[in-house]
């Protein structure tokens, strides 16, 4: 992404794990989007985010802040998303998401956590001022790599999301 541009789809992922399912879901659901202009991959940011003189991640918080729509994405982690994504979105000042249209997705193991998604992360994400509009996405583990929960859950949010340029003139950074 050139300086001073802002990204029209950007994904967050907080899993600790680099590169995980949890990435690889966020991925899939921005690809249905027309892609990801950003992708913060928190494992790779993990001994910065406590550190709240990092230039790094103020300048991540600024770039999703700016973006049209974030796909804010968790494994689930004792019913909720991980303490990483919170060290993260901690960061954002009162109202810091305000004008973004936010997607909750979050992985899991079984059907039992399937609201964690509305229960938690919608709440933390309307608390900074994001939009959302749509019920989130919660994506079982075995089924990541599969296409079905994705076009399914576009099926039903699609009428409510932002209409998004159709052309991306940015280039794909990965934070």
């Amino acid at each position: 992404m050139t300086s001073g541009t802002s990204p029209r789809v950007a994904v967050v992922v907080g899993n600790p794990k680099p590169v995980s399912r949890t990435y690889e879901a966020a991925l899939a659901l921005a690809d249905r989007l027309g892609g990801a202009d950003l992708v913060v991959d928190l494992a790779d940011h993990a001994g910065e985010l406590l550190d709240w003189s990092s230039q790094t991640v103020t300048e991540l918080v600024e770039q999703v802040s700016g973006s049209l729509v974030v796909i804010v994405a968790s494994p689930t982690y004792k019913a909720t998303y991980t303490g990483l994504l919170k060290a993260f979105l901690d960061r954002f000042p009162h109202q810091g998401l305000g004008g973004v249209t936010a997607v909750p997705l979050m992985l899991g193991a079984s059907d039992a956590h399937a609201l964690a998604p509305e229960h938690g992360l919608r709440q933390v994400l309307v608390e900074l001022g994001a939009s959302v509009p749509t019920r989130g996405l919660y994506v079982l583990d075995r089924e990541h790599e599969q296409p079905e929960p994705y076009d399914q859950w576009l099926a039903a949010a699609a009428p409510y999301l932002p209409a998004l340029p159709s052309e991306q003139s940015e280039q794909v950074v990965s934070a």
